[in-house]
């Protein structure tokens, strides 16, 4: 059950909206969008533009998990989830998968409290079985504890492959920025010496006097012009 980022977000919304806001349930493009980036209750918070809304919509729709539902005489296209009917949870379980594709992993406390808009859990024993019919259907798994952790906690799987690619992505960019810095800083330094050496004739590098060469002033401005490309 493979899904994006952007998906899980817009599916989490929704189910959110329509329990917390029924009102104004199905939601618009422009309130969908104004529900993924809010700030509050979201991990984490994103900016994502109407048309990344538009594609996750899209996908949600061809698998059969969100549909149009604007009636007639409707200004603006709505749409609904379909999520519930679609894998067949309960109202308790949806409402914790919810919770989960807005925030992230979680312990039993945090699902108990952070899902009390959405449903009326009775004993954390509530919560725990919920989860455990969700793990067994492979829709949440719970995971190892980290040092220095003191509970376990859940995360949702509707989303895992595209996550795990997610955060090894993250990973990768930030180990290539770190190299490219660490070239930039030592061709600096490289070319730090080496206007010194074109300015003074007698400066030495390991050991070796670097005579004055009118032709070198041309390596210098070839070497001005590269650093401010």
């Amino acid at each position: 059950m493979d899904a994006d980022a952007a998906e899980i977000r817009v599916r989490g919304c929704l189910i959110e909206k329509q329990r917390t806001t029924p009102d104004a349930y199905p939601l618009s493009l422009n309130s969908l969008r104004l529900a993924c980036n809010q700030a509050t209750n979201r991990e984490p918070v994103v900016e994502y533009e109407e048309e990344t809304i538009r594609i996750a919509i899209g996908r949600l729709s061809q698998r059969g998990w969100v549909r149009l539902a604007s009636g007639r005489g409707s200004r603006a296209v709505k749409y609904r989830h379909l999520l519930d009917e679609a894998i067949g949870v309960s109202r308790a379980e949806l409402s914790l998968m919810c919770v989960l594709m807005l925030r992230g992993p979680q312990t039993l406390g945090e699902l108990k409290q952070r899902s009390e808009r959405l449903h009326s859990f009775g004993p954390l024993d509530e919560v725990g079985e919920a989860l455990e019919n969700l793990a067994g259907r492979e829709l949440v798994e719970r995971l190892s504890r980290r040092p220095g952790q003191k509970e376990e906690r859940y995360r949702q799987l509707l989303g895992e492959k595209a996550a795990a690619e997610d955060t090894t992505v993250r990973h990768t960019a930030g180990d290539r920025i770190g190299e490219l810095e660490e070239r930039v800083a030592r061709l600096e330094g490289e070319l730090a010496t080496l206007r010194l050496s074109l300015r003074n004739p007698s400066f030495e590098r390991g050991g070796e006097s670097i005579p004055d060469r009118p032709e070198l002033d041309a390596v210098e401005d070839v070497l001005e012009e590269a650093t401010h490309d």
